[in-house]
């Protein structure tokens, strides 16, 4: 059994304070709590929100960061947290909870496309690598490129979508990747790194402030009813640009939906119909370029 030693670092007059451990208690992701209802599932960040001093805590691969209220100074209960935290831990108290991870693969309208789900959140919103190049914000991404077999990668929600080269038959690595996905979930590594892609977000939100009324109308219709239909497939279908006078509209083909002839055309049609059917007057045609 793992006997657990605790050293507290605290600068004088600081919010925060370090409480060092000998042993790893978190993932290499860090885990930010507010409160004890943040810390459900992780029994030793809710033995700190007892504490009627304790504001926050970060918890890191071998360390936890704890923000206190001003009612005190850290030198004057530092030592007895650590005391505590270690009695909790050397007495069999759990760290975290873990929930354990699930990976199932799903079949697509794509033959090239498996979809890899998993029972947890992966992204906020959707990625797509077509080579190791483009993934350098995504861990996940560019691990699954060192697998021969695989083309494209596009992940959004909770699964991810991989097209393969025809080198191999999807019998013949679905479970490996399955597996392979499943690991690097559980073992808590991250899928995409934030802070990197914080500055494409800030550049995306000022080219959405340039659309106008009628692009951001055909924006809405396709995340209100376009999406969430192809997202079930493995796919996902983004704006690209609106011609006012020849009234086109061209999407992007992602994921499942990006190089499958049956579903181009079916999309195309359905996108057509509905943007013409809501839109009257306003679209002539869609044009479907694959991603």
């Amino acid at each position: 059994m793992k006997k657990y030693k605790i050293t507290a670092n605290t600068i004088k007059g600081d919010d925060k304070a370090q409480f060092l451990f000998n042993h790893i208690i978190g993932y290499k992701k860090s885990q930010f709590y507010k409160n004890v209802d943040d810390a459900k599932g992780a029994p030793l960040i809710q033995q700190l929100f007892f504490l009627p001093f304790v504001k926050s805590v970060l918890l890191e691969e071998k360390c936890l960061i704890v923000e206190r209220f001003n009612i005190l100074e850290w030198e004057e209960v530092a030592d007895e947290v650590c005391q505590q935290l270690e009695s909790y831990l050397n007495n069999g108290g759990s760290i975290i909870e873990k929930i354990p991870t699930t990976v199932y693969a799903e079949s697509t309208p794509n033959p090239s496309v498996m979809k890899f789900v998993a029972n947890k959140s992966l992204v906020s919103k959707s990625f797509e690598f077509k080579n190791i190049d483009e993934a350098k914000t995504s861990p996940l991404a560019q691990k699954l490129f060192h697998f021969p077999f695989i083309k494209e990668i596009f992940i959004n929600s909770n699964y991810i979508s991989i097209t393969k080269y025809e080198i191999n038959s999807w019998d013949e690595v679905v479970m490996e990747i399955r597996e392979f996905v499943r690991s690097f979930l559980e073992e808590g590594n991250t899928v995409i790194e934030e802070s990197k892609e914080l500055k494409s977000d800030v550049k995306n939100a000022s080219g959405l402030k340039n659309l106008n009324a009628l692009e951001k109308q055909i924006i809405s219709i396709l995340k209100e009813y376009i999406q969430p239909a192809v997202a079930s497939d493995g796919g996902n279908i983004e704006f690209d640009s609106y011609d006012s006078n020849k009234k086109s509209v061209r999407v992007i083909l992602q994921g499942a939906c990006s190089g499958c002839p049956s579903s181009t055309l079916t999309l195309k049609n359905g996108i057509e119909t509905m943007l013409k059917e809501m839109m009257p007057g306003k679209i002539e045609n869609v044009v479907a370029l694959n991603g």
